[in-house]
């Protein structure tokens, strides 16, 4: 019996990663999260789900015409998966991707939601405080919204300067 002063015992949840969600717009800046999210899947022997949400607010000229059509996207982004699938099938990784049309952050939580997926990576794009404010953060709302662990994956700040750890 345990006294009125101690902790009470908590069993720790273990995180089992069978199916990772890698969220991403399929371009150059997530490249490092899509680098984290093979490397998870291949370690822990899990299957890769590539998200790429097509925003159709960021195809639209400020004259309420389209730069380019949804349905050019979707190709460009599927020709982009389907490579990912191929390196994934070259190094032992089941990949599947889904390519959706929407807000980005409600479509990734959801997709997450619908495909029981483990975790969520998605990479951080450097954006001003200003357009942070203003048009918000997809990977800020899939952390707060998703009902499995987020990891955002951002890339270091690049220096030329060495990097010292510990203390001076």
């Amino acid at each position: 019996m345990s006294s009125p002063h101690e902790a009470p015992s908590r069993t720790r949840p273990t995180l089992t990663l069978r199916r990772i969600l890698l969220a991403t717009d399929l371009s150059p800046a997530t490249d490092l999260a899509t680098e984290w999210a093979f490397e998870l899947a291949s370690r822990n022997d899990a299957a890769l789900l590539v998200v790429s949400v097509i925003d159709p607010d960021d195809l639209v000229l400020p004259g309420g015409g389209f730069r380019v059509r949804v349905d050019q996207v979707r190709d460009r982004r599927e020709a982009v998966a389907q490579r990912l699938v191929e390196r994934g099938r070259d190094i032992g990784v089941k990949v599947d991707f889904l390519v959706w049309t929407g807000a980005p952050g409600e479509s990734i939580v959801a997709a997450a939601q619908a495909e029981h997926v483990d975790m969520v990576l998605v990479g951080a794009h450097k954006r001003g405080l200003l357009s942070r404010l203003v048009i918000g953060s997809v990977s800020e709302y899939v952390a707060r919204h998703a009902t499995c662990p987020v990891l955002i994956v951002r890339d270091l700040p690049e220096t030329n300067e060495p990097v010292t750890v510990g203390a001076a």
